[in-house]
C-alpha cells in the first residue's frame, strides 16, 4: 500500500509538469485554433534558463523559476509575433508547418549556440528531504512540485477568470470577430495567451529540470508531445482538461513504471492518445459539436 501510494505520489508529481506544458497547447488552440509544436521547445529553454540563474547567478529554486517564467513569457510573445502573426489567416497547414519549423529552428539554434552536451540541475534545491505523512514517506522533491504546480495553476484560473485581460481571452475564444467589434484588442490578447502559456512552459522545465537533473537540448520533444496528448485527453482548448489530462497521463506512467514496464512508459502516452480519439475525441471535458457542411 505504502508503495502504491508513492507511485501515486510520483504520478502527479510528473502529470503536474505535463499540465503546465499542456496549458499553453490548450490556451493558443483555444483562441487561435493552432498546435504550436514549438512549445516544447519553449520548456526546454525554461529549463535551460533556471539552470544557468541557479549555477551562474546562483540563485535559489523560487527566483530562478520566476525569472524564467519572465524569459520564457518574452519568448513566447516574439514567436507569436514574428512567425504566427503573418499567418492568421492563412490556412491551418501552413501554420502547423512554421510551427514545426519554429520548434527545429530553436532546437539545433540552441545546440549551435551552446552546444548539444548535457548539463545537471544540482541536488540541493529542496530545503528539506522528505516529509513522513501517514507512515508514507514522500520526497520533499515532490511536494515542492506539486506545491509549485498546483499554485501556477490556481494563479491561472485567477487570471482566466477574474481579470480584465482574461475576460478578454474567454471573449477571443468564443468569438474573434464579435470581440474585435466590441472593442477588444484581440492582437494584444493573443500575445497575452502566448506569453502566459509559455511562462507556464517555463516553470515546468525548473520544475523539470529539478525532477529528472538532467537537461539537454532536445529535451523539450518528448514532454512536449506527451503534454500535447495530455490536452487532448482533457479536450483540447479546456482548460480544466488540460490540468486533469496531465494529472492523469503521469499517474498512468508511474503505474506503469510501478509494474514493471518502465520501457513502456513512453509508448503509454501514444496508446492513451489513440484509445481517446477512438473512443471519445472530443476528450473527457469536451463536447461533440456539429459543423454544418
Amino acid at each position: 500500500m505504502e508503495q502504491f501510494i508513492q507511485q501515486l505520489v510520483n504520478g502527479i508529481s510528473l502529470g503536474s509538469i505535463y499540465a503546465l506544458i499542456a496549458l499553453g497547447y490548450t490556451m493558443v488552440y483555444g483562441i487561435v485554433k493552432l498546435i504550436n509544436f514549438a512549445h516544447g521547445d519553449v520548456f526546454m529553454i525554461g529549463a535551460f534558463i533556471g539552470f544557468y540563474s541557479i549555477s551562474v547567478f546562483h540563485l535559489s529554486f523560487f527566483p530562478a523559476l520566476l525569472i524564467s517564467m519572465a524569459a520564457c513569457a518574452i519568448i513566447g510573445v516574439l514567436i507569436e509575433r514574428i512567425a504566427y502573426k503573418p499567418l492568421r489567416n492563412a490556412t491551418r497547414i501552413a501554420a502547423l508547418i512554421t510551427a514545426i519549423g519554429v520548434s527545429l529552428f530553436i532546437e539545433y539554434g540552441t545546440i549551435y549556440i551552446r552546444g548539444a552536451q548535457p548539463e545537471a540541475y544540482p541536488d540541493n534545491l529542496v530545503p528539506f528531504k522528505s516529509l513522513n505523512i501517514f507512515g508514507v514517506n514522500i520526497s520533499g522533491q515532490s511536494l515542492l512540485i506539486l506545491g509549485t504546480a498546483v499554485l501556477l495553476m490556481v494563479l491561472l484560473q485567477f487570471i482566466v477568470h477574474r481579470t480584465k485581460i482574461g475576460k478578454a481571452m474567454r471573449a477571443v475564444s468564443h468569438d474573434m470577430d464579435a470581440a474585435r467589434l466590441m472593442g477588444i484588442n484581440v492582437n494584444n490578447t493573443i500575445s497575452a495567451t502566448f506569453a502566459i502559456g509559455s511562462a507556464l512552459a517555463g516553470a515546468a522545465g525548473v520544475i523539470f529540470g529539478m525532477y529528472y537533473t538532467k537537461i539537454e537540448p532536445l529535451m523539450g520533444i518528448i514532454p512536449g508531445l506527451k503534454a500535447f496528448v495530455a490536452a487532448v485527453l482533457g479536450g483540447i482548448g479546456i482548460i480544466p482538461g488540460a490540468m486533469v489530462g496531465g494529472l492523469v497521463l503521469g499517474v498512468i506512467e508511474a503505474l506503469v513504471s510501478a509494474l514493471g514496464y518502465s520501457l513502456w512508459r513512453d509508448g503509454v502516452a501514444f496508446v492513451v492518445l489513440i484509445l481517446i480519439l477512438i473512443f471519445r475525441p472530443s476528450g473527457l471535458f469536451g463536447k461533440n459539436v456539429r459543423e454544418k457542411v
